[in-house]
């Protein structure tokens, strides 16, 4: 399928207010205030490094897996405009900061295939999409944010010149299967010939023009995209289009889609194409004005 290109406008976090949340947010100033009491205390912790990465257009690759007539098919590409600065960490968190977490007794322990020499300096993997949720939980609690995984549309923006491009590179309809089938194993065939399968310090894989460091290393990233599988028409219109999530996609090199609770995807947790080396996982923070009121609502797992 040609790649198709339309232009849309999204927030790098949803801005839509109900009118009664203010309401709310007039309570919990009062208690962050100590007007109505104060809010439970606990130990501070430093914020991570983040880049805050400027608002711009920038072209997306939709994820997920597209068929026409039965056939594999690049997914269409979209001109996207990010309305307002994205603030990321620029690094991947680190094997220490996990532990920290771990040893709060509010994340599951990591499994790493390669156990860090530096934890300090080494970024954590081994850890499953429901282990990074579970650390943003923490991280949000101890340094009175909000922390979230990205989209994979966001590390998008966020990467800039090193996200990846999962298009096969073949302009056909989907009618000619034999095409498909030889630029999927070559693509693959490279994937799997390029692996530098051991994780390295920060800053080993150099920086994105947006100043995101390791990005797209071997180190794949947890985003709260979910797996979605799209049939189109001979026309190219769709006809079905259905998400699962339970399963994510974890992005680095190329997109790979991870069960929720993989770990080490080398191990079989790999729904679709070559497994990542390793996975791991960055956070975005909310910097709207309110988003500390907001942390309250977060914790428990409403999202605003």
């Amino acid at each position: 399928m040609a790649a198709l290109s339309k232009k849309r406008e999204v927030a790098p976090i949803s801005l839509a207010i109900p009118s009664a949340l203010f309401l709310i947010l007039a309570g919990l100033l009062a208690v962050e205030t100590g007007l109505l009491g104060s809010a439970p205390s606990s130990s501070a912790l430093d914020e991570p490094p983040v880049v805050t990465v400027a608002s711009r257009d920038f072209r997306y690759r939709v994820a997920g897996e597209f068929f026409k007539n039965g056939y594999a098919v690049d997914g269409p590409v979209e001109t996207v405009r990010m309305s307002g600065p994205l603030t990321i960490m620029k690094y991947q968190v680190t094997a220490a900061d996990y532990a920290r977490c771990v040893a709060d007794d509010a994340c599951p322990a990591d499994e790493p295939e390669h156990v860090p020499g530096d934890p300090e300096d080494m970024p954590v993997t081994g850890v499953s999409f429901d282990d990074a949720q579970a650390y943003a939980a923490w991280l949000s609690r101890r340094t009175r944010a909000i922390w979230v995984l990205p989209t994979d549309e966001q590390l998008a923006f966020a990467a800039g010149s090193r996200f990846p491009d999962d298009a096969l590179g073949v302009e056909d309809d989907g009618s000619n299967p034999a095409l498909r089938w030889l630029a999927d194993y070559y693509r693959e065939t490279a994937r799997k010939a390029s692996r530098e399968p051991e994780p390295q310090r920060l800053g080993h894989f150099g920086e994105s023009e947006t100043g995101l460091s390791d990005f797209a290393g071997n180190v794949w990233e947890w985003t709260t995209t979910c797996i979605r599988r799209v049939t189109l028409d001979r026309a190219g219109k769709v006809t079905s289009d259905a998400s699962s999530c339970g399963i994510y996609i974890a992005t680095g090199k190329h997109r790979a889609a991870l069960s929720s609770f993989v770990r080490n995807p080398k191990g079989g947790g790999c729904a679709v194409g070559a497994p990542p080396d390793n996975v791991g996982f960055r956070l975005v923070k909310d910097t709207r004005w309110y988003a500390p009121l907001l942390r309250p609502l977060h914790e428990r797992g409403l999202d605003v």
